[in-house]
């Protein structure tokens, strides 16, 4: 089973510090079938998002899966076609059908998208103070997209989602985050498995008797970052929660955060705008 460890965050609502991702995975039964899957493994944590189209199956997922939904940490986000206060609100009530669900955990805005956010965020704010969300947050936020936020922001972010990974650490943002309390969680955790075959990756996952993607978790955890690996294999599903008993040393944590070179996998934030 999963680790049950969490993570305090600045409201004092507790997250899992692994959950289980749902991006790219197809709508359907592909979904239902992978969410039900890392409920019975032990996941308590599921991300989705308005516009992966799959939120209906995640709720299904959770309500076929005996457990109750208030174990479950549920995230979800609103679309950059949603930004503004009114479109904001309307689209959180289209997510909370869709996922069937009294209570969402973690609502963020999905991108900044070049869009007045500060409206997107008052009606976060509106949300978190009715109770319909117990904490919100943004994703894909820069140092200077937050301090935009953060000059009219009533509530500080809960949790900023942004691509982490050793060849894209963006040290200053993680360092302006935990500074400002705001929990970061790291999207494609594990380069959208393009990094497994790099030679340190391989060579520290042998060292440990791991696999690359244990590794990559593991780091993302050591450096207490929030992290959402995906998969639809029930082995692979059960190898990324399996990384609460072994430790990566001091050394081996620094050769992964020198293979840094800035180098994403998903879009630019300043420049991405929407599919």
């Amino acid at each position: 089973m999963i680790s049950t460890s969490k993570t305090n965050l600045n409201n004092d609502v507790q997250m899992p510090r692994i959950g289980f991702g749902v991006f790219q995975i197809p709508p359907g039964e592909k979904t239902y079938d992978a969410v039900l899957t890392a409920l019975k493994l032990g996941y308590r944590g599921v991300d989705t998002a308005a516009v992966y189209g799959n939120e209906a199956d995640v709720g299904r997922g959770i309500r076929d899966s005996g457990i109750d939904p208030s174990e479950i940490f549920v995230t979800t986000k609103v679309w950059t076609s949603d930004h503004g206060y009114d479109n904001a609100l309307r689209a959180f009530q289209e997510s909370k059908a869709k996922l069937g669900l009294d209570t969402i955990d973690l609502y963020l805005i999905h991108w900044p998208a070049k869009a007045d956010f500060g409206e997107t965020w008052r009606a976060l704010e509106k949300l978190y103070r009715e109770k319909q969300v117990r904490a919100i947050g943004v994703s894909n936020f820069l140092i200077h997209h937050l301090e935009t936020l953060l000059e009219t922001a009533e509530i500080t972010p809960a949790v900023n989602q942004t691509e982490f990974h050793p060849f894209n650490v963006q040290a200053e943002l993680i360092e302006f985050c935990r500074k400002a309390k705001i929990q970061v969680e790291a999207l494609s955790p594990l380069g959208r498995g393009q990094f497994f075959d790099h030679p340190l990756i391989a060579e520290i996952a042998r060292r440990h008797g791991r696999s690359p993607a244990q590794v990559l978790i593991r780091w993302d955890l050591q450096h207490e970052i929030v992290t959402i690996p995906r998969s639809t294999r029930e082995a692979h599903i059960r190898e990324n929660s399996e990384v609460f008993d072994f430790e990566l040393s001091a050394q081996e944590m620094s050769r992964l955060d020198a293979l840094d070179e800035g180098k994403r996998v998903g879009p630019d934030p300043d420049t991405f705008v929407g599919y």
